[in-house]
């Protein structure tokens, strides 16, 4: 499959073309959903400066973007909106069953193998408490 490079430029355009919710009744909706990536942004930044995790808000978050995005749009988006926070998302995102082995034209990389980016042990903690 031929797959164009995601950058903040076509970023909007490409989460519209891949967003899937039948309910979906205006455009807020669909830009509801998509903002739920800046809010897991947050979440994981605040985690990163104060140690305060709230991984049952971002998995809700992310439950939610799985069932309008399936999980190679997904994670192409999430790679290019945190980037630098691969290891802290991808525990979720196992978790969740949306991981992918492989993110392709994520900005200038050609390929990010997921295997080869480790995670966070605290937040791996956190959800096999859950």
């Amino acid at each position: 499959m031929l797959h164009n490079v995601l950058t903040e430029k076509n970023f909007l355009m490409y989460a519209m073309q891949h967003y899937n919710n039948p309910c979906c009744a205006s455009t807020e909706e669909c830009l509801e959903d998509i903002r739920r990536m800046k809010y897991i942004k947050k979440l994981i930044t605040r985690y990163i400066e104060t140690g305060e995790l709230k991984e049952r808000l971002i998995l809700n978050h992310l439950i939610v973007l799985s069932n309008v995005f399936q999980p190679e749009p997904l994670c192409r988006m999430l790679c290019l909106k945190m980037e630098g926070m691969l290891s802290y998302i991808k525990p979720f995102l196992i978790m969740i069953g949306c991981c992918i082995e492989k993110i392709i034209n994520v900005r200038e990389v050609r390929i990010i193998e997921t295997d080869l980016i480790a995670m966070d042990q605290r937040i791996i903690t956190a959800l096999r408490k859950i």
